[in-house]
């Protein structure tokens, strides 16, 4: 897509719009016509398709390798499954595994990571099989929904946000979702695993915002429910304590409802305009969001980056007391979960008696799967030519 004119331009925000399901007002204010859990995947699919579109050749290349890795439900022995943590590391088969379910499972569409990043495949050793991604990054350091919740002044944001992550993605793949894997997987989210890992992977470090070391503590981690409240984070406990806690909704604000090749050029146009839009520190999401939400209210777009599609927000605290050693400097009380004892946790609290009274996890088969994987690349194709 490229445009000729301001108005062109304008046009083809709002045919974008409209075909992600937005009413656009003659205000210039843009809102879902629906906002039922269909309404909310079809805001997102063009979005989906051009993430996809870039990477069909690896998708179908490596389709052969990944159905190596999953299995029929049928040969599942649910008392026999043994997850384990495997940490994704870059150029690797795992970060291979990592990229192909993150493209082919997730209906909300995969963004590109910032600043810190760990990731994580959970495997089944015993079945040599996948069960889940765990993909953790920087979190955005303006949050009100956070911030509030937890008591953080904006002094001294840099300094908190920084001892924490989000979890982009985060989720079990089938068969194992049917098993309730996803239980599984927010589990391992607080493990003693993971916050080792950040110790070891971010001690003296400084941060890039002010040049100086922070405590290599991971305190807690968020995440969001794509379509309202999570069945999955909720009531979720282990050894008397609350994993995953509801604090609030988001905002509403993103950029998946501007195409990829329309971003481009709302850059030009604002580059047309003298507006600085070089890369550098802050060219991450928060600055992509600033340049749509300058570009769309020049052009008469009342939302700018504001896609009014609010998520349900969750936080794992990984100490006792988080809140007071935010609020009051208390020394933190750490959570002393080994993967080992929150996998065996899970299989016998979730897994096993869900097998008992539900066996449709059994009936998944992996060539029909892949099937769908194929056709979603003649959706995808489909889909972008429609543009």
């Amino acid at each position: 897509m490229s445009f000729t004119t301001v108005s062109q331009l304008k046009r083809d925000i709002t045919q974008i719009l409209h075909r992600q399901g937005y009413s656009v007002g003659q205000d210039g204010h843009f809102e879902l016509r629906k906002i039922d859990r269909e309404a909310l995947q079809k805001a997102h699919t063009l979005a989906k398709a051009e993430r996809l579109s870039i990477r069909t050749d690896f998708i179908r290349r490596f389709n052969p390798v990944a159905a190596s890795l999953i299995p029929d439900g049928k040969d599942i022995d649910v008392n026999r499954i043994d997850p384990v943590l495997v940490e994704v590391l870059p150029n690797s088969v795992e970060e291979e595994f990592y990229r192909w379910w993150n493209l082919v499972w997730w209906s909300l569409p995969y963004e590109r990571a910032y600043g810190r990043q760990i990731r994580y495949l959970v495997i089944d050793v015993y079945h040599k099989a996948v069960i889940g991604l765990i993909g953790l990054q920087s979190p955005i350091l303006s949050w009100n929904v956070r911030d509030e919740c937890l008591g953080i002044m904006r002094e001294e944001r840099d300094y908190w946000v920084n001892q924490s992550m989000s979890a982009q993605r985060l989720g079990a793949v089938p068969p194992y979702n049917y098993l309730l894997g996803g239980k599984l997987v927010a589990l391992l989210l607080t493990s003693d695993e993971i916050r080792r890992r950040f110790y070891r992977k971010y001690a003296n470090q400084d941060t890039v915002m002010c040049g100086r070391k922070l405590p290599a503590r991971l305190l807690f981690i968020t995440t969001t429910g794509a379509y309202g409240k999570s069945s999955v984070y909720q009531r979720l406990k282990f050894d008397g304590y609350t994993v995953s806690e509801f604090i609030g909704y988001s905002q509403g604000s993103g950029s998946f409802h501007i195409s990829n090749n329309l971003y481009q050029d709302i850059i030009t146009y604002l580059d047309n305009r003298g507006v600085t839009t070089t890369r550098g520190y802050g060219s991450g999401p928060s600055r992509k969001l600033r340049l749509i939400d300058t570009a769309l209210q020049s052009l008469g777009f009342q939302n700018g980056a504001e896609h009014g599609i609010s998520r349900a927000v969750y936080l794992f605290p990984m100490v006792k007391n988080l809140c007071q050693v935010i609020q009051l400097g208390e020394r933190p009380l750490w959570h002393q979960r080994p993967g080992a004892k929150l996998s065996a946790f899970w299989k016998d609290r979730w897994a096993v008696p869900r097998s008992d009274r539900d066996d449709t996890y059994s009936h998944f088969k992996m060539r029909n799967f892949m099937e769908c994987v194929e056709r979603d690349m003649l959706w995808t194709c489909s889909t972008l030519e429609k543009r």
